[in-house]
This record gives C-alpha cells, structure tokens and sequence, in this order.
C-alpha cells in the first residue's frame, strides 16, 4: 500500500466508530511502526479565547470566536496546529504551504497574529502497525488528495462532501461494502 501521509483519509458510512462518522483526516505519518492523523473537519465545543484563557495566554480579538478542532479521540489534552505561517520558526512541513506546530511557545505567536489561517486541534487519529491498512481493505475509509487550502479553507461541516465530489463521488450514493486490496 502507498504511503497515505500526507493525504485525507475519509470516513465511509460502515465505518462504525461515532469519533469518526463522516470525518476527514488528514495523515501525518503513515509507515510500518503504525499511523497517525488529524480530524480537521469536527469542530469541539470551546473556541480558541477559551482556550488561550485557560492557558493564560495572549490573542489577537479576530481569533476569539475561532472553533476549536477535535484530533481524534488520543491523547485529547495534547494540542496540534496546523497552519499556514512560513515565519514560524517551530514548524514541520506536512503539504505545500501547510505546516504542523506542536509547542506552546509556537502556539502563542500564531493567536496572537490574525493573518495566518490556523486550525487548533485537540488529540489525534492513531492506528497500530497494520492496522489502518486493515481497516482500508475492509472499506471503512477512501484516500484521497489533501491541499493546505482544503485543511485552512474549506468549511469544516462541508469539507466530506467537498472532498468526496471533488473525486466525483456524490456522497449520497455511497453504500456500504468491502473495499479492495
């Protein structure tokens, strides 16, 4: 199997799991020690003011009202960024023009600056040695292409279909059943 990192992983409808109903996530890593990723399209119930008030941190008035992202259902404590800020110094590239900072002292420049587009992520997706590509062949996700605009740009309530069309599936006709090999 490809490497799926970076790409999107999307969730079909016999993918059973609630924490990952009609989710897209974005691979970060993705080899035989296992694989990891970022749900980028389901937005938590707290907004990055809150956030930076229970950090005691400083932010630009624009991010207040700015959702929030759940990561996936590991380590919910733990806080991703991924944005678009070339300027950062603490950064690893994930896409052209799409990075992931992971450190407080990269996350507070990036909410105190309103110009760079940011998505805030609490927890990961994480699969062992295997097991993702098991759960490939059984049909519980579809592969496809990541852009840093769909992560930043696209509405997040919008993004699965958006994705799923732009491969031109249209997400109502998907059925469940046994994906390939």
């Amino acid at each position: 199997m490809k490497n799926l990192a970076p790409g999107f992983l999307l969730a079909m409808p016999q993918l059973g799991d609630p924490n990952f109903q009609r989710s897209v996530i974005l691979m970060i890593e993705h080899g035989a020690t296992g694989s990891m990723g970022l749900v980028v399209n389901r937005g938590a119930a707290l907004t990055l003011g809150e956030l930076a008030r229970g950090q005691s941190m400083d932010i630009a008035s624009a991010r207040m009202p700015e959702a929030v992202f759940v990561g996936g259902p590991v380590e919910p404590q733990r806080g991703f960024v991924l944005h678009d800020d070339a300027e950062q110094t603490e950064k690893l590239p994930v896409l052209p023009g799409l990075y992931l900072s992971v450190t407080l002292d990269a996350l507070g420049p990036l909410l105190q600056n309103p110009a760079p587009r940011l998505r805030f992520c609490l927890g990961y997706a994480g699969w062992g040695p295997k097991q993702l590509e098991g759960e490939i062949a059984a049909g519980s996700w579809l592969f496809a292409e990541a852009t840093a605009d769909a992560v930043l740009g696209q509405e997040p309530d919008k993004l699965w279909d958006a994705t799923l069309r732009g491969m031109g599936v249209d997400p109502a006709m998907l059925v469940m059943g046994k994906g390939m090999n």
